[in-house]
């Protein structure tokens, strides 16, 4: 007799939107992100969505502040997968400049300087972050997290993502990016 077991059904949801390269823009493309999420269920204040919010903020923030080109806007692209209790969230920023930063050489700047801390923190809370080349001009850069439900002890590392995400590095909110 042969059996099969089927796996929870795998959902997939996208968004795309362009912001302004400006500090107006990085803050809409939080909010929206924020907002997305809630409406694939990953409610705001959430462990993922307080992840995820953290993510745009910095991703964006480097593309309106280090990524900027007059004229040029960036673009937010999420994808949600959802299987069982498992989520996964992927988190694209794209821009037209050319300069890429390097996942190799990221390190937290010192306590006097004035930037320096964006990259570090998403290295510190996504579980894969990385540049890839894009159509057109500039580049993506992305940063991946996700969570297993409280009811799937399948994944050891879940307690602390979860200790990691709900109370990021120190002296770090999402709530800062209001």
């Amino acid at each position: 007799m042969t059996t099969s077991q089927v796996g929870a059904p795998l959902a997939v949801q996208e968004s795309t939107h362009t912001f302004p390269a400006t500090r107006l823009g990085a803050s809409l493309a939080r909010r929206a992100a924020v907002a997305r999420l809630d409406d694939w269920g990953v409610p705001p204040g959430s462990p993922l969505s307080d992840t995820v919010a953290l993510i745009v903020a910095e991703l964006a923030a480097n593309a309106a502040r280090h990524g900027r080109v007059p004229g040029r806007n960036f673009g937010l692209r999420l994808l949600h997968r959802q299987a069982g209790t498992t989520a996964v969230v992927r988190v694209e920023v794209s821009d037209t400049h050319p300069r890429r930063p390097d996942p190799t050489t990221v390190a937290m700047a010192g306590p006097d300087s004035d930037g320096g801390r964006g990259l570090a923190l998403v290295a510190a809370v996504a579980d894969d972050w990385g540049v890839e080349d894009r159509t057109g001009p500039g580049k993506t850069v992305w940063a991946q997290t996700g969570s297993a439900g409280p009811s799937d002890p399948a994944d050891p590392r879940q307690e602390e993502q979860d200790s990691r995400t709900e109370s990021g590095p120190p002296g770090v909110s999402a709530a800062h990016y209001d």
